[in-house]
């Protein structure tokens, strides 16, 4: 892999859509610009006579073979234009960014910024997202604060199963009960598919939930619902929804079945906190 290509994965994982500061110990300098040069050959300094800062030419030009050493120091001599030339650190906060982006430095990074930006935007677009759990309807399998990952890829290939985890945006019987105009109304929201299309769904014996006659053990829910449900079968193209906190969930036994369209994608696994990384009961 090149050293471009490792750049941008780089920025790109970690979805960096800032531009970087220039480095501070970025100067302009100008080539330096000598005076004519010298006539004839230089032989050896004229040392001898002790006239520091004059050299003996071969030939004559009229001055007895002596001419003015333009630099007696030895020492570069700038052209006068240069002294105007302000530093990096001279220049104010805009003057630096426009001189950073005239750098060749500049426009590589403008350009690793931007693919980096056009990947990561990709990924989240067609592949893979994050969430946030904002309540505990999904207790005890996520928390408040739970931040994870949701592919958004096999949703296109595979059916869904029962017991996965999917995001969804809301069907339009979930806005209607808490209205239309509410911020709610829009937001995405996290349950458990129990059951998919063709399906029996009951609860009943306190709280149990039966598919297609069948008593289903799930280990990943807080405590039995209190309350009875069904029985109803689970139409074609739609699954039934619901909270693994059954009694603290607005789910599918309140606003019904879930059109498979609506689903962005499945909850893969936990990344946020340390603590919590993992992908129990998601599956």
């Amino acid at each position: 892999m090149s050293p471009a290509t490792s750049k941008v994965l780089k920025w790109a994982s970690f979805a960096l859509v800032a531009l970087g500061s220039p480095s501070d110990e970025v100067m302009a300098f100008s080539a330096p610009r000598h005076r004519t040069p010298l006539r004839g050959s230089f032989g050896r300094v004229n040392g001898i006579s002790g006239n520091i800062g004059r050299l003996w030419m071969a030939g004559n030009d009229g001055n007895g073979g002596d001419n003015e050493d333009p630099n007696p120091g030895g020492l570069n001599q700038w052209s006068d234009d240069d002294d105007d030339k302000q530093s990096f650190e001279d220049l104010n906060f805009f003057e630096q960014i426009q001189e950073w982006f005239a750098s060749p430095e500049g426009k590589e990074d403008v350009k690793t910024y931007t693919v980096s930006l056009g990947v990561a935007l990709c990924l989240r677009l067609l592949i893979v997202e994050p969430r946030y759990i904002p309540s505990l309807s999904m207790y005890p399998t996520f928390e408040v604060g739970d931040q994870l990952a949701v592919e958004k890829v096999t949703k296109r290939i595979r059916p869904f199963n029962r017991r996965e985890v999917v995001v969804f945006n809301p069907p339009a019987r979930f806005r209607d009960i808490v209205g239309g105009s509410s911020g709610k109304a829009k937001e995405a929201l996290i349950k458990r598919i129990i059951a998919i299309e063709g399906d029996t769904v009951e609860i009943k014996m306190g709280g149990k939930l039966f598919v297609n006659g069948e008593q289903q053990d799930e280990p990943f829910t807080a405590e039995d619902a209190d309350y009875e449900f069904g029985p109803v079968v689970v139409p074609s193209g739609e699954v039934l929804c619901l909270g693994d906190n059954r009694n603290h969930s607005l789910d599918g036994h309140i606003w019904g079945f879930l059109p498979t369209e609506n689903v962005i994608g499945r909850a893969v696994f936990v990344y946020w906190p340390p603590w919590r990384v993992g992908t129990t009961g998601m599956f």
